[in-house]
């Protein structure tokens, strides 16, 4: 009995947004930017399912907090869910 090949998808190697477009930058203030980092439920979404470079994350979630604590971001998502 043979066994069957394995199917090889192929995926993309996902790239830095942040070190690929440099004029991008990673601010607290900057809520709207942040929001693409986090799940509807309030969650920081990580780096291997964004893409980011491991510098660029812990900036990214140090800012996350920052913006969570002056409540520029909430902590968690939408209780009526």
């Amino acid at each position: 009995m043979q066994g069957k090949q394995p199917k090889k998808l192929f995926t993309r190697k996902k790239v830095c947004r942040f070190c690929t477009d440099k004029d991008l930058t990673i601010n607290y203030k900057d809520a709207k930017t942040l929001a693409g980092f986090v799940s509807e439920r309030g969650k920081i979404i990580p780096r291997r399912i964004i893409g980011t470079c491991a510098s660029h994350q812990r900036q990214l979630s140090e800012a996350v907090k920052r913006a969570r604590h002056i409540a520029l971001l909430p902590y968690a998502g939408n209780p009526q869910e």
